[in-house]
């Protein structure tokens, strides 16, 4: 398992990544909050599909992969990410340590 520090720092670039591309399209602020969102739910869906891991969990050496193991798929980053944007699954956690996010699509985040 990954530490929770790792967590937050590629949790905070994953996030200002989404800010900046909402700023540099015209869409940061009050009423574009909504467009940050769906900005960063985009680049989750994406780069863990393609990744196995969001830009700022590749930043920080951090990978998502299926318990079973092989190819994370398209379904577990749509299904996982929707439940990160919620953000009360990712702040609760399952018995053996891992974020609700994670746990229900059978997935767990470790270090590349």
């Amino acid at each position: 398992m990954s530490g929770i520090v790792r967590r937050i720092v590629a949790l905070v670039i994953d996030w200002a990544l989404a800010s900046l591309i909402s700023l540099v399209i015209g869409t940061y602020g009050a009423a574009g909050n909504f467009a940050t969102l769906g900005i960063f739910a985009v680049l989750q869906v994406v780069f863990i599909a393609l990744l196995s891991g969001s830009f700022g969990h590749v930043c920080v050496g951090l990978r998502v992969v299926p318990i079973r193991g092989g190819y994370v798929g398209v379904w577990r980053p749509v299904v996982r990410t929707v439940l990160l944007c919620l953000a009360v699954p990712a702040l609760i956690h399952a018995k053996d340590g891992r974020p609700l996010h994670d746990a229900a699509v059978g997935t767990v985040l470790v270090r590349r």
